[in-house]
C-alpha cells in the first residue's frame, strides 16, 4: 500500500508544483494520476520513489516512511517505466530484462527463467527477440521490454510515467491490452500518470483528477462521470462524456432500469458485468437477452440508451 499524506512541493517562490496532495493506494489496485500538462501529476510520482523530494508532507510504502530508506534501497522495490523506455542500446532484450534482478544477485537460472516467461506474456517470443537489440524492434516492441525490465523482479509497486504515450493509435491499444491482462498485476500498488482521459478510464481502479497542482476529484469512472466534484472535473470530462459513460457502465448498474418483460431468448446473450457498449456492439446485430440476479432481459438499443437516461436522472 501507498500512502501520501498532505504532500506539497513548490519549484519557484511563486507557483506550487503540488499542493497539500494526500491519498492511499491498495494492493492490487490501479491508481492513474490525469490532468494536462503541469497540473502537477508527474512531480507527485516521482516523490514517491524519491526522484524528487516533497517540501511537506509524509509518504509510506507498506507502512515505512521512504524517507528514512536509503534511495537505492527504495527504488530496487519499486517498478518504474518511462514515456520512452529507457532500455539500454547496447544490452539485448533478454540482458535489459535481467538488469535488476542481477542487481538483486538472483540466481542466473531464475533470472532467465523470469525473463523469458515476462516476453512471452508481453507477446515477444523469446526464440525471435531475446537476443535482439532495442534498436531493431518497433516502439511498441520496445516498450514492451520496458514493461518486462520493470516487473522483472517482481516489485511490490509499480510507477509508470505515460508508458504508453510515444505509441501510435493503435499500438497504443495494442500494449495497453497486453498490460492489462497480466496476472503481475494483482499483486502490486500501480500508480500510473496520463493526460489522455481514455486510457485513465480503461486502466484505473480509479482515477485522480489533478489541476494546478491540487486533487480535483478522485473516484471511480463512474463516481467522476456522474457525481463530479466541481465544474472543473464535468468541463474535463465532456468532450469524451458519451464514449466514457458507455465504456464505464455495466449492465447490471442500468438493470433496474431495463423493463421487466421476460426475455424471448433470441439474439446473442449477454451477461450483467458487460459494459453499455460491448452491449451496445452486440446490439448491432439486434435484440440481445441479458442476464442478472437469475433473471433475463430483453434488451435493443432503445432500451439500453432509455435505461442509461433514467440512470443519470436517479
Amino acid at each position: 500500500m501507498i500512502t501520501l499524506s498532505h504532500i506539497s512541493k513548490s519549484f519557484s517562490p511563486d507557483k506550487q508544483a503540488v499542493s497539500d496532495v494526500s491519498f492511499e493506494v491498495q494492493r492490487g489496485e490501479i491508481m492513474v494520476l490525469l490532468g494536462t500538462s503541469g497540473c502537477g501529476k508527474t512531480t507527485t510520482l516521482r516523490m514517491i520513489n524519491r526522484l524528487i523530494t516533497p517540501d511537506s508532507g509524509q509518504i509510506h510504502i507498506n507502512g515505512k516512511d521512504i524517507a528514512a530508506e536509503p534511495a537505492e534501497t527504495l527504488r530496487r522495490g519499486i517498478g518504474y517505466v518511462l514515456q520512452n523506455h529507457g532500455l539500454f542500446p547496447h544490452y539485448t532484450v533478454l540482458e535489459n530484462i535481467s538488469i535488476v534482478p542481477q542487481l538483486l544477485q538472483w540466481d542466473k537460472t531464475r533470472i532467465k527463467e523470469r525473463a523469458l516467461s515476462l516476453m512471452e506474456k508481453l507477446g515477444l517470443p523469446p526464440r525471435d527477440y531475446a537476443n535482439a537489440y532495442p534498436q531493431q524492434l518497433s516502439g511498441g516492441q520496445q516498450q514492451r521490454v520496458g514493461l518486462a525490465r520493470a516487473l522483472a523482479a517482481d516489485p511490490p509497486v509499480l510507477l509508470m510515467d505515460e508508458p504508453f504515450g510515444a505509441l501510435d493509435p493503435l499500438t497504443r491499444i495494442s500494449v495497453r491490452r497486453e498490460f492489462k491482462a497480466l496476472d503481475e498485476l494483482n499483486s502490486k500498488t500501480v500508480i500510473l500518470v496520463t493526460h489522455d482521459v481514455e486510457e485513465a478510464f480503461d486502466l484505473g481502479s480509479r482515477i485522480c483528477i489533478m489541476d494546478k497542482g491540487r486533487i480535483q476529484q478522485l473516484g471511480t469512472a463512474v463516481e467522476l462521470l456522474f457525481r463530479p466534484a466541481n465544474d472543473f472535473v464535468r468541463s474535463f470530462l465532456e468532450n469524451q462524456r458519451l464514449e466514457l459513460e458507455l465504456a464505464s457502465l455495466q449492465l447490471t448498474d442500468i438493470w433496474r432500469f431495463i423493463p421487466q418483460q421476460a426475455a424471448h431468448n433470441t439474439g446473442k446473450p449477454l451477461p450483467c458485468n458487460a459494459t453499455c457498449r460491448e452491449a451496445l456492439e452486440a446490439l448491432l446485430d439486434g435484440p440481445a437477452t441479458v442476464s442478472c440476479h437469475g433473471e433475463h432481459r430483453q434488451l435493443d438499443g432503445t432500451l439500453l440508451f432509455n435505461a442509461i437516461a433514467a440512470y443519470k436522472k436517479q
